[in-house]
């Protein structure tokens, strides 16, 4: 039987959120303690748990299919490998920091200076297009303690919450890109690896709609309809229900988590009442 293989992160909270969302996807996987290879029990897919920043070249390699990874490292290390699906979670930037008590006006400060970092092919992309030329010191492992012990003048690393940098006496001072967990796939992959992996986006990307929408129920008065369903931002239009109360309806609709609050408080305004929230396990579009 044809099976597709990919790539996770081997420790850590990428590897917790990729095996969440494959569970979520309903896929059990039967992994043992310290296993390196694992198969999907209703699946036809075999788990690889590598070395995160390995897992670019087993892409390129076509030792595995597909991999779930971070998009940081991809840019760094696998820039010409295809992303079919960001998958939203995982999210951080990979930017520059500095001394807190250095002054810092432009990009321009950098020119000559030493910068410690774990991604020196996205440093140098970007310092190339900003024109500026830097001493770049590559560094496995923690760079932040770089600037404090001598060996550079600012550090580029990864950056989530900036607690890191704050413990280290630095400061944020240009932000490379923006990076998610994304769906990777090899050059190399085959067409029945492909078949698989279009179930496998099917069931992700209904992950993905339920984890970024809430499904709503509320109660208004029938006066109100009109203008509570005007400002619903439905999938195509909400679902109203006479209540046994004469006068009354129950709307059921999606609403975008991004918007809930704005729209929960306009319609409370508008008379609704008794307004549900509820997750959505799985949303097809």
């Amino acid at each position: 039987m044809e099976t597709i293989k990919v790539a996770v992160q081997k420790s850590g909270r990428l590897n917790e959120d990729s095996l969440r969302i494959l569970k979520d996807c309903g896929i059990s996987i039967d992994n043992g303690r310290d296993q390196l290879r694992a198969s999907a029990r209703n699946f036809p897919m075999e788990v690889f748990y590598l070395r995160n920043g390995d897992i670019p070249q087993y892409l390129k390699d076509g030792v595995v299919d597909i991999a779930i990874i971070g998009e940081n490292v991809l840019i760094e290390k696998g820039a010409d490998i295809p992303v079919v699906e960001k998958l939203g979670f995982s999210r951080c930037r990979v930017s520059i920091a500095v001394p807190k008590n250095v002054e810092y006006n432009s990009i321009n400060d950098l020119e000559g200076k030493r910068i410690a970092t774990s991604y020196p092919n996205t440093v140098l992309q970007y310092l190339n297009q900003k024109g500026v030329t830097s001493d770049l010191h590559i560094i496995n492992g923690s760079v932040e303690i770089a600037p404090n012990i001598g060996l550079a003048d600012a550090v580029c690393d990864i950056v989530s919450s900036g607690s890191t940098l704050f413990k280290n006496n630095l400061k944020e001072v240009e932000v490379l890109l923006q990076s998610e967990a994304v769906l990777a796939v090899s050059p190399k992959a085959g067409a029945k690896q492909h078949k698989i992996l279009e179930q496998l986006r099917f069931r992700l990307q209904s992950v993905l709609e339920a984890r970024n929408n809430r499904y709503v129920l509320m109660n208004a008065p029938n006066e109100s309809l009109e203008a509570i369903i005007s400002l619903l931002p439905g999938m195509r239009s909400p679902t109203v229900l006479p209540l046994a109360e004469s006068g009354w309806s129950s709307i059921h609709t999606v609403i975008n988590k991004d918007r809930f609050w704005e729209v929960l408080d306009q319609v409370k305004k508008e008379g609704a009442e008794g307004i549900l929230v509820c997750p959505i396990e799985k949303m097809i579009v």
